[in-house]
């Protein structure tokens, strides 16, 4: 009897528990972390989690797609380019919380190299999080509107909306592109296309070759950081089942198509430095995009891609202040 009583209390097996695999629903996921005994966040984690290292990438297409707007007209609106900044600056610190909620409910933060999460950590909750994406998605979609109102080109609140859409499914949803592989396509579109084109499309309502090719580089950059940041957690992503680009292609290969990246976009300014001369300028650029490479190839911990990725992100800035004064002197 006793015997059988202790082969009925076992359950475990050699090999111990099974961790689970992440539930693909993120709305249905729990968050793994053991709430006790954790400090509730502070201002200083909020700021943090708004992760103001990506904050350039927005600003410089608006830099950028202002400078190119000025080249056919003269007339500098800026109430329409400081809604622009709103838009785009809103919809950034929006995607990040909104990735912070969705990561962290969904267990992919859980072992993290970068700063800690606050829905991972058990800082914050995760209606919270959600809340405060959802208010700075609110934020973008008034100013969006307000620079609607403004041009009088109503068709742009459907650009506003697949710019929300597309900053929540990145992480969330059932099926997020951003665990397919596909971030980088959807960051050059927006955050490099969309944002400097639209930019200069409702200030001078016209789009000159300078807006494109100017999304172009502002894209590219965009997409050299995100590589970046996927390099640094390239383990933790692979074992939560996120199948980001980097993932996929491995770590050599994401070193070869981050340089490959940011010496395209000094191409394109060396380019446009033939007719802006002063766009010659943009290649001082070079210097901090020159040490991000150098870190992205001999990095020996993850942390120190950390530094790429704030390096490469004031890279983006730098050229494009450099562009949009190359385009308007």
């Amino acid at each position: 009897m006793a015997g059988s009583t202790r082969k009925k209390k076992h359950t475990g097996t050699k090999s111990g528990p099974q961790k689970q695999k992440p539930h693909g629903n993120p709305q249905r996921a729990h968050v793994s972390r053991d709430p006790a005994h954790v400090a509730p966040a502070t201002a200083r984690d909020w700021i943090g989690a708004a992760r103001l290292r990506t904050l350039p990438l927005a600003i410089a297409p608006v830099i950028i797609g202002t400078g190119a707007a000025l080249i056919t007209r003269t007339e500098f609106h800026w109430v329409i380019a400081l809604c622009c900044l709103v838009v785009a600056v809103a919809l950034q610190i929006g995607v990040n919380y909104a990735n912070d909620y969705s990561d962290g409910i969904r267990g992919t933060d859980d072992e993290r190299v970068g700063p800690a999460r606050l829905t991972a950590s058990r800082k914050a909750a995760p209606r919270t999080v959600l809340a405060v994406a959802l208010t700075w998605f609110a934020i973008a979609a008034v100013a969006g509107t307000a620079i609607v109102v403004r041009t009088g080109h109503w068709w742009l609140l459907l650009v506003g909306a697949a710019c929300v859409v597309a900053a929540w499914f990145y992480t969330g949803g059932r099926r997020p592109y951003g665990y397919a592989g596909f971030g980088e396509l959807f960051v050059f579109v927006f955050f490099g296309l969309v944002a400097t084109v639209g930019t200069t499309y409702v200030q001078a309502d016209s789009v000159p070759q300078e807006a494109w090719w100017g999304g172009t580089v502002a894209g590219l950059l965009a997409c050299a950081v995100l590589l970046a940041n996927n390099l640094r957690d390239i383990d933790q992503d692979r074992l939560a089942g996120k199948k980001t680009l980097t993932v996929r292609i491995g770590k050599r290969a994401t070193q070869v198509l981050y340089t490959v990246l940011v010496l395209v976009a000094f191409g394109i300014v060396a380019f446009l430095a033939q007719v802006y001369p002063l766009a010659w300028l943009g290649l001082l650029a070079l210097i901090p995009a020159a040490c991000a490479i150098l870190i992205v190839w001999t990095y020996r911990a993850p942390r120190e891609l950390v530094v790429a990725l704030g390096l490469t992100s004031l890279t983006s800035l730098a050229v494009a202040g450099f562009l949009c004064w190359a385009f308007v002197g």
